[in-house]
């Protein structure tokens, strides 16, 4: 996998302009009659035109040649990327997938995606899913843009070279980045590639209020990158070049002949982007007690419901842990929110898993630490620690109920038969002889 030497701006939601060829922006305006160099001005819109100004998101591309110029689309089938879950029975038991196959012939990132479980329609611009890729070969030739909503992609093993019409990023293990919708993208890999991906329809990420927390902590807006302008000087594909386009839940070809990747210049702050989840500063109790894991949000997408989230992106890295009488692993409890959680690296405080594993505990069902982890954090000597040293592991949180595809519940062989024993442990021990 080529690894250039790119170039990211700093910062989350910026106004910007970037060119690969100076002087390829319009002096003024964002149409003049002739772009300079004859390029083609094209906009992409990721909010409607009317939203209030500190919501409205847009970018404007000067490119070669313009992104309708391609054949019609046509039907084409990713087997298990689908939106296949519904009519079916849900599931409300706690899961757990153990690490999903990497495929042993040669697959690249599209034809890799398989979808786990999912709620809402994107027709109606509601919703989320949650998907995974497993590779192990560069799309070449193509790439892959989605009508419905925004990607966040998680990386949990090997590299990711993504190619966008607004430059490149390199997305390694521990860092995620984002596609927002309409945004075409292509993948390379250095070898066998496996993450996890969230897709949200209602609108896009943004960073989390921060409160009385005040105007420093979490994820910083300084370590999100955006790529700076580059485009692919042999353009033309006499050979041919597949748009893969996801649309309605369905996916579609096109094909044309030159590559998407001709944008010269652009300006604006409808972008991709990228984040190292190693530059979280975490936030938590310096006392007694939990604090919500809500302190651990990266990203989050608002519902219409103040304070309430279509999904939050969460994590759980390396930290202290001080707290005074406190049971420090996560407690048991029931939510009103689904929770996905994923193992990037290392293991779990709170029950034996490994890399590339994942759990879903849906809404109300109760979940928590296993009983081995309940009864060591129940008696151990309480001093400063550290807490996930050498690990990573994040969460998919939803207000929707997450319902679950043929393929993540069945068909793709890794659900874990066992996984409630490792609760079978607990015991009651309380006195029922104790006379008040």
């Amino acid at each position: 996998m080529e690894e250039p030497n790119l170039k990211y701006f700093s910062g989350f939601g910026n106004e910007l302009a970037s060119e690969a060829i100076e002087n390829a922006l319009p002096e003024r305006g964002n149409t003049p009659q002739k772009c300079p160099y004859n390029l083609y001005a094209e906009q992409l819109s990721g909010t409607a035109f009317t939203c209030p100004r500190a919501a409205n998101r847009r970018s404007w591309f000067y490119r070669i040649l313009p992104s309708v110029k391609h054949s019609p689309f046509k039907p084409y089938e990713i087997k298990n990327f689908t939106m296949g879950w519904n009519n079916r029975v849900p599931n409300p038991n706690q899961l757990k997938w153990n690490p999903f196959d990497i495929p042993p012939e040669d697959t690249d990132f599209v034809d890799g995606l398989s979808t786990i479980c999912g709620s809402g329609d994107p027709k109606t611009r509601h919703g989320i899913a949650v998907h995974v890729y497993a590779c192990n070969k560069s799309m070449a030739n193509r790439c892959f843009c989605n009508s419905d909503g925004d990607f966040l992609i998680v990386v949990q093993q090997g590299s990711l070279l993504v190619t966008t019409e607004f430059g490149k990023m390199k997305v390694d293990q521990e860092e995620i980045c984002v596609v927002q919708q309409g945004m075409r993208f292509s993948v390379d890999v250095d070898g066998p590639s496996r993450g996890y991906i969230l897709e949200v329809y209602d609108g896009h990420f943004e960073i989390p209020d921060l409160g009385p927390i005040g105007a420093n902590g979490l994820a910083n807006p300084r370590d999100f990158k955006t790529p700076q302008a580059s485009y692919d000087g042999n353009f033309m594909r006499p050979d041919g070049f597949e748009i893969i386009q996801k649309y309605q839940g369905y996916t579609f070809k096109a094909t044309q002949d030159h590559t998407v990747f001709d944008v010269v210049a652009w300006h604006g702050n409808y972008t991709p982007y990228k984040y190292s989840l190693k530059n979280f500063c975490v936030i938590n109790s310096v006392s007694f007690d939990h604090i919500d894991p809500s302190i651990f949000t990266v990203l989050t997408c608002q519902s219409n419901k103040p304070g309430v989230a279509i999904a939050d992106f969460v994590i759980f890295p390396p930290r202290w842990s001080v707290q005074e009488n406190t049971f420090r692993p996560p407690y048991y409890h029931r939510n009103c929110m689904s929770e996905y959680m994923g193992i990037i690296k290392g293991g779990y405080e709170a029950k034996a898993v490994t890399p590339g594993c994942s759990t879903l505990h849906s809404m109300m069902i109760p979940h928590g630490p296993a009983s081995n982890v309940f009864e060591a954090a129940s008696n151990a000597t309480l001093k400063p620690e550290r807490v996930a040293e050498g690990t990573m592991s994040f969460m998919f949180e939803s207000s929707l109920g997450l319902a679950l595809t043929e393929w993540g519940e069945k068909t793709c062989e890794k659900v874990d038969e066992n996984y409630s024993k490792c609760w079978q442990g607990l015991e009651a021990k309380f006195d029922k002889n104790l006379k008040i």
